[in-house]
């Protein structure tokens, strides 16, 4: 190898030198009374040498014989100092803060540290990220006060300097859980990272911002000068301007990645478009005014007052295009199943989009029903703000009509997802069915289906001189105010041979028959044999059928919990509705679920749920807290609360959700 011209042959070290006092090398500082001084020597114009680490070290041992000495003290130094190796610079080129400061954008602060990250020590701009290998990237502890604006300046969104700007990898709403929506939140925790020790020198980002981590609030003791609910009360607006800000890049991938695709585009028809986006770009609008109105409120001060007057006014009047977004639900699930099933061309390309970086691996459905999860949740974020607000104050009565606006919102976003989707299965329903008796005027706006399905009829047949029992396969409708009984021809078509007003209904289950006891002498055979047997009986009365006559009917079903539906169905469960809710077991949900048939429930992960009924084989029937809203669902995805005080405080958010009487 050349040697290099312009590197200083390093010195053999002397015998006779004394090792107590050895000779400082000439490119470290030394401070006097506070002030850096440089020791200089002109063979040794380090800035223009531009050394590596390897030949540092061998200066240092080729001009001492205690190596060990200075390494110690290099490393030690390396801690409090950055790397200075241009001796020769102007004083003006000096950091700001003075000699022991960190330099703008400078990821570390060690000399070892550097070698590791492979950052020039020169500190050239044109060469620092060219020189930076593939090693994770680190913060230092000293935070950049720009991270957030600062106090009475007001940006656009996406545009200017704002709270939530400058932030890399900011968490997306379908990875966003609102401290809300958590049944133990009145507890505040410290972020992991403020429980480490002083002398780290770098973190990881946490997923997201609270109110107390922002920089202006740690600055200027904001946290510690108010109190303890204050603080809480501060966190819980915050939260809705940091969800709100998260619910809004999400919608802006939907629209740039999906539904302004062309390549997507092309793959489907104009009106398969419309059904899958709807007017999603009016909802982004109104999210956005929303936004940015919020953040106005909160550039002007630091120290939130209260934002119960934005939430208001926009869930009165912005907040329209969600009612239309909600209510085109059906058409854009039934479309986007079609597609994927029939379209392989859809199929491919969307799968090439999921992929892509911006969209994080996230399915396409999990942005289309972001809309509704936004507007469900709104009630929820400022009920906890309520709860947060002081009771004898002005603040609280307007939170209060806050909550009522956007619970009034989300009562019509849900009354117009349900009216489409029961007009919808309404005519379908009615097409698929064929009267072999007098016909029925089945299509009405005021009547929706409850439950579907198929059950197992036991008949008795009288003889000359024996009764026997037979069994045959019927397929009931039951709607809100009617019962259609059927037999059912092929999947898209039945036969009609019964049907009777709901009010004409009466059940009776049959727990601990013998079946030796029911109708016949063979029917205990016959109920425990056979692939399609049914054996969890009850009994069904029609006081006056379509004739006018009463029919008693022995009914089977193929589990507990289908007997059990069936018969909360068709009694109307006349008790429910006077249960005292203040004695009925919680629940929270960990895992969400769709609703698969007319009588279950739709839920989300953190939603509360007060129970009527426990089957054994799994299932639950409740009522949602958040909108009142009743059926049943999978026990797995649910797990009981025990917490008195958690019951209580959950039944007083339902009071205020949907102003019921409670008892606490």
């Amino acid at each position: 190898t050349k040697k290099n011209p312009t590197r200083p042959k390093p010195k053999k070290p002397n015998k006779n030198q004394n090792h107590t006092t050895p000779k400082k090398p000439a490119f470290l500082c030394t401070a006097d009374k506070g002030r850096t001084k440089h020791t200089q020597q002109p063979s040794l114009e380090l800035h223009k040498l531009s050394m590596h680490a390897p030949s540092l070290l061998e200066f240092l041992m080729a001009t001492t014989k205690t190596p060990q000495l200075w390494q110690r003290g290099l490393r030690v130094r390396s801690l409090v100092e950055p790397p200075r190796l241009a001796l020769g610079s102007d004083p003006e080129d000096e950091p700001e803060g003075g000699p022991g400061a960190l330099r703008r954008g400078l990821r570390s602060t060690s000399y070892r540290r550097a070698v590791v990250s492979g950052v020039d020590l020169d500190g050239s701009n044109n060469c620092k990220k060219k020189n930076r290998m593939s090693q994770p990237i680190l913060k230092a502890v000293v935070e950049d006060k720009e991270k957030f604006s600062s106090l009475g300046r007001i940006k656009k969104m996406l545009k200017g300097q704002g709270t939530f700007d400058g932030e890399e990898n900011a968490v997306l709403y379908q990875n966003y859980k609102e401290k809300a929506l958590d049944i133990d939140s009145d507890e505040e925790s410290e972020p992991q990272e403020q429980k480490l020790d002083d002398k780290v020198v770098f973190h990881y980002k946490p997923l997201r911002s609270t109110w107390s981590q922002l920089s202006v609030v740690k600055k200027n003791g904001l946290s510690e000068a108010i109190s303890q609910e204050e603080r809480k009360r501060q966190e819980a607006i915050f939260e809705v301007i940091s969800s709100e800000h998260s619910y809004l890049l999400s919608l802006e991938i939907l629209i740039r990645m999906f539904k302004n695709s062309r390549e997507l585009s092309l793959t489907m028809t104009k009106t398969e478009s419309h059904h899958l986006f709807s007017n999603i770009t009016d909802v982004y609008e109104a999210s956005k005014k929303f936004f940015e109105e919020l953040e106005a409120r909160h550039q002007s001060s630091i120290f939130i007052d209260d934002i119960s007057d934005i939430v208001a006014r926009h869930a009165g009047s912005t907040f329209d295009p969600y009612v239309k977004y909600c209510t085109n639900e059906v058409y854009q699930q039934r479309t986007l199943q079609r597609l994927l099933a029939t379209n392989p061309a859809f199929k491919e390309v969307l799968s090439r989009i999921e992929s892509h970086e911006d969209c994080r691996n996230l399915p396409m459905i999990s942005f289309l029903i972001l809309p509704m999860q936004r507007v469900t949740r709104l009630p929820l974020l400022m009920d906890t703000i309520c709860q947060k607000t002081p009771k004898d104050s002005a603040k609280y009565e307007n939170c209060k009509q806050a909550l009522k606006e956007v619970s009034k919102l989300v009562r019509l976003c849900n009354e117009g997802a349900r009216k489409m989707e029961r007009t919808e299965m309404m005519y379908t329903i009615n097409s698929q069915l064929e009267f072999k008796i007098k016909p029925f005027p089945l299509v009405s706006s005021s009547r929706w289906l409850l439950k579907r399905g198929e059950l197992m009829a036991y008949v008795e047949d009288t003889g000359l001189f024996s009764k026997r029992t037979s069994k045959q396969q019927v397929y009931f409708f039951l709607f809100n105010d009617v019962l259609i009984i059927t037999k059912k021809k092929s999947e898209e078509s039945y036969n009609v041979t019964e049907y009777s007003l709901r009010e004409q209904l009466l059940v009776v289950p049959c727990d601990g028959e013998d079946p030796c006891s029911s109708p016949g002498k063979n029917t205990a055979g016959m109920l425990h044999s056979g692939r399609n047997s049914a054996c969890h009986l009850f009994r069904l009365v029609l006081l006056s059928n379509h004739a006018g006559d009463r029919v008693e009917m022995l009914l089977g079903a193929e589990t507990l919990s289908d007997r059990a539906r069936w018969i909360t169905a068709l009694g109307q469960d006349s008790d429910g509705h006077h249960t005292d809710r203040t004695t009925l077991a919680q629940v929270e949900i960990i895992r969400t679920y769709t609703a698969k048939q007319a009588d279950e429930l739709s839920l989300q992960v953190a939603d509360v749920v007060l129970l009527y009924q426990k089957v054994n084989d799994g299932w639950y029937e409740g009522e949602r807290l958040r909108d009142g809203q009743r059926g049943w669902f999978p026990s797995e995805c649910a797990k009981e609360i025990t917490c008195r005080a958690t019951l209580d405080k959950n039944m007083e958010r339902m009071g205020r959700l949907l102003g019921l009487e409670t008892n606490v």
